[in-house]
């Protein structure tokens, strides 16, 4: 079964076949929950806006699984007269039903927004995006607002969808599927990775792509690498994700943390901004599927920092990364893990940036430490904070300890991860690329 390996796998793969709307006036509008991790590669490839397009059912009130309309922002609203008149729906029940459904879509807009204004489609091209189309009545519904809210041109962009479903979609005027199989399976069945997507997640990104690249966007020629990598030593593979700026002067690697994987929400967020600074970035797993079933394979900070000391040397040996600077973000155990590698005889990494991290866990080691490292810690995260405090004074590199207020250890708060992305960006862009003027690194906030 081909397919894709996750959502931003098919966001990636999606957005090189909308690659034809890049430089138009184009507003890209993920479905929530699933749909905006795939737009946000979308909107990322097609240098466009991201933002929500939240719709809601209009169910028959004896039948609510029957649609007689739906809903939007702006007050936009859809409706089947037919439908309605064949239940015999009055105008009275109408409005309960849309009173209702109309509380429900202002929490999600509030809970996903943060804030933020609506992006203003009149005049300009929609591209609404979801992880895949089933029946497509969500998908259709969403086009019609768009529509309602001053879109000129309305295109439905998925990864998957049925190929009678393809067809049949009359409210685009154009209709963009990678994958149209005829006997169509559920969505999450060409998907290697089709977990949930979370609300934070959906937070994460909006904050992501409203914050503007710090280095010059790359024109068609210039593309960036990104790929899928295997890292081997004789019957050891390791799997990770390497997604190279062209021109990359440096390379980030991610030491996840206990529990935590290369496909993790949190981890990718963080990747995409240093992305948007000018980083490269190395998502792997430090352990194979089989170690991971072992806990205690978790906790071995050294078999970790073995592993990271490995994908470096490959990074060190490949012709595009051999000459470029290496940094270590490490979050949980893996910042242990990020500071023992770190410490290594030899070792060529320039900075580390620890997240929520235990560098306690790299115990003497701490002391062989001579890149700069920067230790973000949430604010709510007390036992960890104090930990991070006590490895800092062993630490003789320069070191900072930053502390993100109302957070608490997986950063789940709004903005808080955002926020702890951004002080790592600025720390790896400090330290591992070259700058006409260099500027000091940010004040500590202890």
């Amino acid at each position: 079964m081909a397919g894709f390996l996750n959502r931003a796998d098919a966001g990636r793969r999606l957005g090189k076949r909308l690659a034809g709307l890049r430089g138009q006036d184009v507003v890209v509008l993920g479905l929530p929950r699933g749909g905006v991790p795939v737009a946000f590669e979308v909107a990322k490839a097609l240098d466009a806006p991201l933002d929500v397009i939240v719709v809601r059912k209009l169910g028959v009130p004896f039948q609510p699984e029957v649609a007689m309309g739906a809903i939007g922002e702006g007050d936009t609203r859809v409706l089947d007269p037919r439908t309605i008149s064949l239940a015999r729906v009055s105008e009275e029940d109408l409005r309960q039903v849309e009173r209702q459904e109309r509380a429900l879509l202002e929490s999600r807009v509030t809970r996903f927004r943060q804030g933020r204004r609506r992006v203003d489609l009149a005049g300009r091209t929609a591209v609404i995006v979801d992880d895949g189309i089933a029946t497509g009545s969500t998908a259709r519904v969403a086009c019609q607002v768009a529509r309602q809210l001053g879109a000129a041109k309305v295109v439905l962009a998925a990864p998957v969808a049925p190929a009678r479903a393809v067809v049949e979609l009359k409210e685009p005027d154009d209709v963009v599927c990678l994958l149209s199989p005829q006997n169509f399976q559920a969505v999450g069945y060409y998907y290697h990775d089709f977990s949930p997507t979370e609300d934070g997640e959906v937070v994460q990104l909006l904050d992501a792509a409203a914050r503007p690249a710090q280095h010059p966007r790359q024109n068609g020629a210039d593309a960036a690498l990104d790929q899928e990598v295997e890292i081997t030593s004789g019957r050891l593979t390791l799997h990770g994700n390497l997604y190279l700026p062209r021109g990359c002067g440096a390379t980030v690697l991610f030491a996840h943390g206990s529990g935590s994987s290369r496909h993790s929400p949190r981890n990718r967020f963080v990747a995409s901004v240093l992305n948007g600074a000018g980083l490269g970035t190395l998502l792997l797993d430090l352990l194979t599927p089989d170690e991971e079933v072992n806990r205690a394979n978790v906790f071995d900070i050294g078999l970790l920092a073995r592993r990271l000391v490995l994908a470096t040397a490959w990074l060190e040996s490949r012709q595009d990364t051999y000459a470029a600077r290496v940094g270590y973000f490490g979050a949980s155990t893996g910042a242990a893990a990020a500071l023992w590698a770190a410490a290594e005889p030899g070792s060529r990494v320039a900075a580390v940036v620890s997240r929520g991290g235990r560098p306690d866990l790299a115990g003497p080691r701490l002391s062989g430490v001579r890149a700069p490292a920067l230790l973000i810690v949430g604010g709510d995260d007390t036992q960890v904070l104090a930990l991070n405090r006590q490895a800092m004074a062993q630490m003789a590199a320069p070191a900072r300890l930053e502390v993100v207020p109302g957070a608490t250890h997986l950063f789940e708060e709004p903005g808080t991860l955002a926020m702890a992305a951004t002080l790592a960006g600025d720390w790896f862009r400090h330290y591992l690329l070259p700058a006409p003027a260099v500027q000091s690194a940010p004040e500590a906030r202890t």
